[in-house]
């Protein structure tokens, strides 16, 4: 495990529990590990191993029943409704696996309302906007709805706008669930190139072995426990590919794809 005062995120003993008495899930057991600004990791596990509840008590989504979860040393357990709004804002970035994309926007509008939200002057977000789409490839198709561009333009759309505040945490839930193959490398090689030349720091859930090979570290759950970690290093991305599926063989359930 990292060092705590040196972890942008810190996971500490969190539990998840759902139902009511008699009738009772236990989510996630105990589960604690830390991350480090500028790290892109990987959370894998078959479906019901807890990780989409990981992802959405980090995210605020969801609350932890015991447990405490510091974000840049803020335990974020603690904020009042009234503020976790003001938070996600400023500290989160989302991307989906179903893009959520406002319909009745253009792309250029959707990256853009996170600025707007904040009130920023009009040619501030203008040049941000336009920057961000230039490095995403996306500049052609801003003034595009989403149901005139293809998934992979929606999806980097989605990324440019989780971007786009300069969040500490990007938190990808399967973003290459909806795509095809080849503009899931894409959109994989532009996350994996935003971790590396401008710190980004990435925590995706996947149950794709080869989107997760872009991380430099995976955790594996199961049955809401940390099962595995294994670090990239200084391997190959196919060395480490075929090193995840060694543990995913292991894990049982979902195969990979």
């Amino acid at each position: 495990m990292l060092n705590r005062r040196e972890s942008l995120l810190h996971v500490e003993h969190i539990e998840k529990y759902y139902g009511s008495p008699g009738a009772v899930t236990k989510a996630l057991d105990q589960v604690s590990f830390d991350v480090q600004a500028g790290e892109f990791i990987s959370i894998m596990g078959a479906s019901g191993s807890g990780k989409t509840t990981l992802l959405n008590c980090i995210s605020t989504i969801d609350t932890v029943s015991s447990g405490h979860i510091l974000l840049d040393g803020q335990d974020i357990t603690d904020i009042s409704e009234k503020d976790i709004a003001a938070f996600r804002r400023d500290c989160l970035g989302f991307v989906f696996q179903d893009f959520n994309l406002l319909d009745t926007l253009t792309l250029e509008e959707n990256i853009a309302l996170p600025l707007t939200i904040s009130e920023l002057q009009p040619k501030e977000i203008d040049q941000r906007v336009h920057r961000m789409a230039d490095k995403l490839h996306i500049s052609d198709a801003l003034r595009k709805f989403p149901a005139q561009v293809s998934g992979g333009q929606k999806q980097r759309c989605a990324f440019a706008r989780a971007l786009i505040c300069g969040p500490k945490l990007i938190l990808a839930d399967e973003p290459t669930g909806a795509l095809d193959s080849n503009s899931a490398r894409v959109l994989l090689e532009v996350m994996s190139n935003f971790n590396r030349e401008m710190g980004a720091t990435i925590l995706m859930v996947t149950h794709d072995a080869l989107s997760a090979s872009y991380g430099s570290r995976i955790l594996f759950l199961k049955d809401g426990r940390i099962f595995n970690e294994i670090l990239k290093g200084e391997k190959s991305r196919s060395t480490f590919y075929h090193e995840i599926l060694d543990v995913l063989s292991l894990l049982g359930g979902d195969k990979p794809c």
